[in-house]
């Protein structure tokens, strides 16, 4: 069963002792906290005569209540409020469309984009989506998004230029929170991934000049004499890492696809990296030549059907020209639908020509999906570990990929 969204808490009532009651101040605090817990329990319960709160709700209440009713009430017939919660959107517009208008009065954008996103899985309000005004009503996130794609060529030409007005919000809301840090992050790893022999004070590599030098350790002075320094590079204008973004397109995957295209133009858009982005199903497209444009990437992607992850490897292994200077991030759940020999062959030749090679099962902010734990043990035995990233990790993820040196491999419990 689902399980509603946190219900947002009453208007907090004044200090001091209820009026007219004469109770002192604790013990009237104590019955409007025992009050408050009963009514956000009557909330998420229902109002089912087995709820046990006995709490009888009015206006704003009663109004968010009929809100949650619609969407995680029971729907069997001839229920109704005497029972147990009688929901249902139906297949109404105008009816979703006040819906809509209700959540977003009563609840929190972040509230309210979980309602959503439940509202299109529990009753199969998909369909709605095709319709201007309705896309026009809802609150934007990478899931409308994800769900905006799978939808694919079913969406009339009408309601295009709204999807991608939809899309194009989201997106430009992920490049203002993600782009700084990953330019600022990646420049970084970009020097220090560059030794030089003769740095500048300020770039000596203080830790590998130390270690370089620890034949002139001199015990009586307690150091270590420095005959050869090593030191950062500046980043030039010429390109120094070659990435390849290689991204699994399944219907599981919408929100890792969303990220991946911003921050694949984010990489594209620094002059030193070659970012090479693509996607694959059972077919492999290369969408490198719309990175200037995320929702471009997107809206060339369609979400659904297989998974065969060695041809998209083969693909990405064949336009490969510098394996010691490339990063191959696979971002997929893992069920591949190929050769699942062929794809972990590919996975060691790249690693054992000197490609950096990254797995992430997920790319969002939804934790470890379901994966293939039989290919995530195998890939991790050729040293190459599989987990889920949230796009906040990723920056440091491509950095320390880029440097060669461990990644930040989340700790799960």
């Amino acid at each position: 069963m689902t399980t509603p969204p946190a219900v947002p808490p009453a208007t907090a009532p004044p200090a001091g002792p209820a009026a007219g009651s004469g109770a002192p101040a604790p013990v009237a605090a104590a019955r409007d906290a025992h009050d408050e817990r009963l009514r956000r329990w009557r909330l998420v319960l229902g109002g089912d005569a087995a709820d046990g709160t006995g709490v009888a709700l009015g206006g704003t209440d009663a109004a968010m209540d009929g809100a949650l009713a619609s969407l995680y009430g029971s729907r069997h017939a001839g229920q109704g409020r005497g029972g147990a919660r009688a929901g249902g959107l139906g297949a109404s517009a105008p009816s979703v469309a006040r819906w809509l208008g209700d959540i977003r009065t009563y609840f929190p954008g972040s509230v309210v984009q979980v309602m959503q996103r439940d509202a299109i899985d529990r009753l199969g309000l998909s369909a709605l989506l095709l319709e201007p005004e309705m896309l026009e009503a809802v609150e934007a996130d990478v899931h409308l998004v994800g769900t905006l794609l799978s939808l694919g060529k079913a969406m009339p030409e009408t309601t295009k230029e709204t999807a991608r007005a939809v899309v194009r919000k989201v997106v430009d809301d992920l490049e203002k929170r993600l782009a700084s840090r990953t330019r600022s992050a990646l420049t970084g790893a970009l020097d220090r991934s560059a030794r030089v022999g003769r740095p500048r004070r300020r770039d000596i590599d203080w830790d590998r000049t130390i270690r370089a030098n620890l034949r002139n350790y001199l015990p009586e002075h307690g150091t270590v004499v420095p005959e050869r320094l090593v030191g950062y590079a500046r980043a030039s204008r010429s390109v120094k890492k070659d990435v390849v973004l290689c991204i699994d397109q399944s219907a599981s995957m919408a929100a890792s696809v969303v990220y991946a295209s911003v921050f694949g133009a984010v990489l594209a858009s620094m002059r030193s990296l070659d970012t090479r982005l693509v996607v694959f199903d059972t077919a492999v497209a290369d969408l490198t030549d719309r990175l200037d444009d995320p929702v471009d990437v997107l809206f060339g992607t369609r979400l659904g059907g297989g998974t065969d992850i060695n041809r998209a490897l083969a693909y990405c292994q064949s336009r490969i020209t510098r394996p010691a200077d490339t990063v191959v991030v696979l971002i997929s759940d893992l069920y591949e639908g190929g050769i699942r020999d062929e794809m972990l062959k590919r996975v060691a030749a790249m690693t054992a020509a000197g490609v950096r090679f990254v797995a992430l099962l997920a790319l969002s902010d939804e934790g470890t999906p379901a994966y293939d734990r039989e290919h995530a043990g195998a890939l991790a035995a050729l040293g190459v570990p599989a987990f889920a990233c949230t796009p906040d990790l990723f920056p440091e993820v491509m950095a320390a990929a880029i440097e060669k040196r461990p990644l930040p491999v989340p700790v799960t419990a």
